[in-house]
């Protein structure tokens, strides 16, 4: 484990007090408790860190926004951008913010106004890789409160919607046409994978066993197969009276974890990074073997020299996000964050718990 020594070390040196806290507390596993109190300090008294703190409202809610920004809510100052934001920059879950905000997940009514009228309850059950309530249990689940709010019918559904994949032959069985034949959309009642049914699993732990993980694995592979032209890219949405857009629905195959453009190879570490929390890697000789080149893509100094679609990183909100440090100002910075991600990836893959 060579390299995983040398990312520790670059960026224990170089790195910013949220990368440095999740080495020493996650991965590591050794920190006193000065030098949390301290790290602590450091990360509460960022800028962002303190406009998602003086947003909160009395009752715990985040800002004025449900799912991402809106005219009255900015980029990091709603509720479930502003949690993720929290929870991955190392905010301790004990911390007054992150508490009140789960306390408001459990005990406010999905009739809050708060919720801007876009949780109906089941939304998630009816329709396919769809519903507002996995916003809300996406957030509970990257916060570390699973067993504070129960959301184990949802990891169920997330488990059941990959399973599905196996159980039909593609996403054309479980969907149909409307408008005049130019849109798809899934049958009530039915199960797909989406974005936010990942984001679920790979922070929780209930649902972890051999089984499961060898399951989604296999659902993973299939998802990716790219024999089969009209199905590469191929997804649906959702009839609600009108055709409305999924969580980040899943396409029936040419699902990306690596974009090869003009020679170069893009990683997707946020998906990545899931797979390898939800103990998939083992049980794929595809993901080994990704997870190996981004291993032995570590330098001499520790920095882990690959390529990123810089916005998934760097453009915060519901659909994705990845940097911890302040900017990318320096190239140091950016080498941090990078690096980060790789280790995360790499320790998760070499240490699934199954």
């Amino acid at each position: 484990m060579k390299n995983l020594d040398r990312m520790v070390s670059f960026l224990l040196k170089n790195a910013n007090p949220s990368i440095v806290y999740r080495i020493k507390n996650e991965i590591l596993q050794d920190i006193s408790e000065e030098e949390e109190n301290k790290l602590q300090e450091l990360i509460l008294s960022e800028k962002i860190v303190q406009e998602i703190i003086n947003c909160q409202k009395d009752n715990g809610w985040l800002g004025n926004g449900y799912h991402g920004s809106n005219r009255n809510a900015g980029q990091f100052t709603n509720m479930e951008a502003g949690v993720k934001y929290l929870a991955e920059k190392g905010v301790r879950k004990d911390a007054g913010v992150l508490k009140r905000a789960m306390i408001a997940f459990k005990e406010l009514p999905n009739t809050a106004p708060c919720y801007r009228n876009s949780w109906n309850i089941g939304d998630e059950f009816k329709y396919a890789a769809n519903g507002a309530n996995l916003f809300r249990c996406a957030c509970i689940a990257r916060a570390g409160y699973e067993d504070f709010v129960d959301i184990s019918p949802q990891i169920q559904l997330s488990l059941d919607s990959f399973r599905r994949v196996l159980e039909v032959d593609s996403i054309l069985d479980i969907t149909r046409l409307v408008k005049k034949g130019t849109k798809r959309v899934f049958n009530n009642f039915e199960k797909w994978p989406c974005r936010y049914h990942l984001d679920i699993l790979a922070h929780t732990n209930s649902w972890k066993t051999k089984e499961n993980s060898e399951m989604l694995a296999e659902s993973v592979h299939k998802i990716m197969k790219d024999d089969r032209q009209e199905l590469i890219g191929l997804k649906a949405d959702s009839w609600v009276g009108y055709v409305l857009g999924t969580c980040g629905c899943f396409p029936s195959q040419g699902f990306k974890l690596v974009d090869e453009i003009d020679g170069v190879s893009y990683y997707h570490l946020e998906y990545l990074i899931w797979l390898a929390k939800c103990g998939v890697v083992p049980y794929s000789p595809v993901l080994k073997e990704i997870v190996e080149t981004i291993y032995n893509s570590v330098n001499e100094d520790g920095i882990c020299e690959i390529a990123v679609h810089d916005s998934l990183f760097k453009d915060w909100g519901t659909y994705a996000g990845l940097q911890l440090e302040v900017d990318w100002k320096s190239k140091v910075r950016k080498q941090c964050d990078i690096t980060f991600r790789a280790l995360q990836l790499c320790y998760y893959s070499a240490f699934s718990k199954l």
